[in-house]
C-alpha cells in the first residue's frame, strides 16, 4: 500500500494554517468574555 504524499503536502499547510486561524481567534474571544466577566463583576 503506497502513501501519495501529495495529499499530505497540500494539506499540510492548510492544517497549520486553520490551527493559526483558529488560535488567533480562539485568543480574541477569550479576551472578549475576560472583558465580559469584568464589567460584570
Amino acid at each position: 500500500m503506497d502513501i501519495d504524499f501529495r495529499i499530505a503536502l497540500v494539506l499540510g499547510p492548510l492544517a497549520v494554517a486553520a490551527g493559526w486561524a483558529g488560535f488567533n481567534i480562539f485568543r480574541a474571544a477569550l479576551q472578549q468574555v475576560q472583558l465580559f466577566m469584568d464589567k460584570e463583576g
